[in-house]
C-alpha cells in the first residue's frame, strides 16, 4: 500500500521541468576565439592534391583589316572577294579561285600598293572537307609590305597557274604539285620537281603513308630492304586499293 500511494502522489505531483540553458554569449571583445580544429594530416606518403589548373589562355584571333587596297579589291571583284583580316600582325584576304589570276594582276599592278614580288606559294591540305588550301605570300618593294592571299579547292579540281603574272611560280607551283598533287590549269611544264617522276602519291598530303612508298621505291631502284618494318604487304592488307609504281 505504502508503494501504491508514493506512485499515486508522484502522479499527481510531477517533477518541475529542467531550465533551458542559456544562449552561447560571443566572447567579449579582446578576448582570444576558441580554436578551430584543424583538419587531420595526411597519412604518409599520400599525395598532396593537385591544385586546380588555371583557364587555358586565349589563343590569337583574326582581326577586321580594311585598307584602301582591300576597298579597291572589293570595288573591282565585288563577291570574288571573301574577307580580308589581319592574323599575329600578318594582313590576309580570302578570294574565290575562279578569277584568281585577275586578283593576282591587280595585286600587282594596283597604284595603292603593287606587289611586284611572288615571295612563295603554298598549300594546305584538308582531308575532312577533301581541300586545298592554297596560299600565296606577295610583297610591295615600294610599301616594304606583305599580303597573303588564299583560296580554295577541291581535292579533284584544278586552279589556274599565276605563271602568266609572275615567272617564279613556275618553280614554286611544281613544289606545291610534286608534294600537294595540286593541278595547276595552264602551267608552262608542271612535273616533279623534288622527287622522282616514278614516285607514288604526295607526301605532304595529310592523308599521305610515306613509309610505305619509301620502302617500295627503295625496293625498286636499288634491290633492298629500306630498314622500314611496316611493309608494303601489309599495306596491301589494310588498303586493298593500295597500288605501287610495279602494279
Amino acid at each position: 500500500m505504502a508503494e501504491e500511494e508514493k506512485e499515486n502522489q508522484q502522479t499527481e505531483n510531477p517533477a518541475p521541468p529542467k531550465p533551458a540553458a542559456p544562449p552561447a554569449t560571443p566572447p567579449a571583445a579582446g578576448e582570444p576565439k576558441a580554436a578551430v580544429p584543424k583538419p587531420p594530416p595526411p597519412p604518409p606518403g599520400a599525395k598532396p592534391a593537385a591544385p586546380a589548373a588555371p583557364p587555358k589562355p586565349k589563343g590569337p584571333q583574326q582581326e577586321p583589316w580594311t585598307s584602301p587596297l582591300v576597298d579597291a579589291l572589293k570595288e573591282k571583284f565585288g563577291g570574288e572577294i571573301i574577307k580580308s583580316y589581319s592574323f599575329i600582325t600578318q594582313n590576309q584576304i580570302e578570294v574565290k579561285k575562279d578569277r584568281i589570276v585577275e586578283i593576282m594582276s591587280f595585286l600587282r599592278d594596283n597604284a595603292v600598293v603593287s606587289f611586284k614580288y611572288l615571295v612563295d606559294e603554298t598549300a594546305v591540305h584538308w582531308p575532312k572537307t577533301e581541300e586545298f588550301e592554297v596560299v600565296y605570300i606577295l610583297y610591295s618593294f615600294d610599301k616594304n609590305e606583305r599580303v597573303r592571299v588564299k583560296t580554295r579547292i577541291k581535292e579533284w579540281e584544278s586552279i589556274e597557274s599565276v605563271f602568266s603574272v609572275w615567272s617564279t611560280a613556275d618553280w614554286l607551283e611544281r613544289e606545291v604539285y610534286d608534294m600537294f598533287g595540286v593541278q595547276y590549269a595552264n602551267h608552262p611544264n608542271l612535273k616533279r620537281i623534288l622527287l622522282p617522276e616514278d614516285w607514288v602519291g604526295y607526301p605532304l598530303r595529310k592523308d599521305y603513308n610515306l613509309r610505305l612508298q619509301d620502302v617500295e621505291w627503295v625496293r625498286k631502284h636499288l634491290g633492298i630492304d629500306s630498314g622500314q618494318k611496316y611493309y608494303v604487304g601489309e599495306a596491301r592488307h589494310e588498303t586493298p586499293d593500295y597500288r605501287t609504281p610495279q602494279d
